[in-house]
């Protein structure tokens, strides 16, 4: 059986023609029906950190900048980039920004292995939230940070770490403000202060006085020695804890020197 030469060639002639057809199809709909994005979309990624935290409230760097430009989106969502990150955007995107103080997370207990009071030996999985199900972790006091790590496993910037007394401690260089550490916490005792802020509560007990001191020999006792001493009463006692607004804080360590339970520390290199 003999194949002849159109046979062969007629294929492969519709084939490409169809070829042909289809890409020029897809560059029509391309030129034409696209979506068309932010040109600015490169200059905001080239702004952006790229650290895809997610700390924005969005999937990734990427997803962030294609909403940048819209009506109503703030050029602030960056937390990881801070005030820089927002100033920069904003330039580019024409528009003015309040600067916001630079902000990092802190952890508001020091009781660890050697002063707090345990209930039980926790043995199992190294998770905060698995310990917390469990009687309400192994210290007494219901609000002593359970040292299991949740909080170092979810940070991106690898700004905390587990001390040998099996405490959070975060690394205020390196934070970055995402607060993906705080949601983490199932004792809600990391927080957030201003960079500069040398003065924080390091404790989270909101028992009375009585109770407090039961459980922890250092936590604060809600005695109001701070709030009576400080000069410019930015510390107050709120829910049995004292509680510092940085705003009328003067960094003088008044509190410092005056709590007997020693609850208040003065952290000038590190929160």
């Amino acid at each position: 059986m003999s194949i002849s030469v159109e046979g062969i060639f007629i294929p492969f002639l519709v084939l490409g023609l169809m070829g042909a057809a289809f890409a020029a199809l897809l560059f029509v709909s391309y030129r034409f029906l696209a979506v068309k994005g932010d040109p600015r979309l490169e200059l905001f990624m080239s702004i952006l950190p790229g650290s895809n935290c997610g700390a924005c409230g969005h999937a990734g760097c990427l997803a962030y900048a294609e909403t940048l430009g819209k009506e109503g989106v703030e050029p602030t969502g960056c937390l990881v980039g801070g005030a820089a990150v927002a100033a920069k955007l904003a330039r580019a995107m024409g528009v003015s920004v309040e600067t916001r103080e630079d902000l990092v997370a802190f952890v508001a207990c020091r009781a660890g292995r050697k002063i707090a009071k345990k209930k039980y030996a926790y043995v199992g999985v190294d998770n905060c939230q698995a310990a917390n199900l469990l009687f309400g972790g192994d210290k007494y006091c219901a609000y002593g940070c359970l040292g299991l790590g949740s909080c170092v496993r979810v940070c991106p910037f690898d700004a905390i770490r587990i001390t040998e007394e099996r405490l959070a401690a975060v690394d205020s260089a390196k934070c970055r403000s995402c607060r993906k550490c705080v949601k983490a916490c199932p004792r809600k005792l990391i927080g957030m202060a201003p960079r500069n802020q040398a003065v924080l509560v390091a404790c989270g007990n909101l028992d009375n006085g009585k109770r407090a001191k039961e459980v922890c020999s250092i936590a604060c006792i809600a005695c109001r020695i701070c709030e009576k001493n400080c000069p410019t009463r930015a510390v107050a006692v709120v829910n049995n804890l004292a509680v510092i607004d940085y705003a009328k804080c003067a960094r003088c360590a008044v509190c410092v020197e005056k709590c007997p339970q020693k609850s208040i520390l003065f952290l000038p290199a590190s929160v």
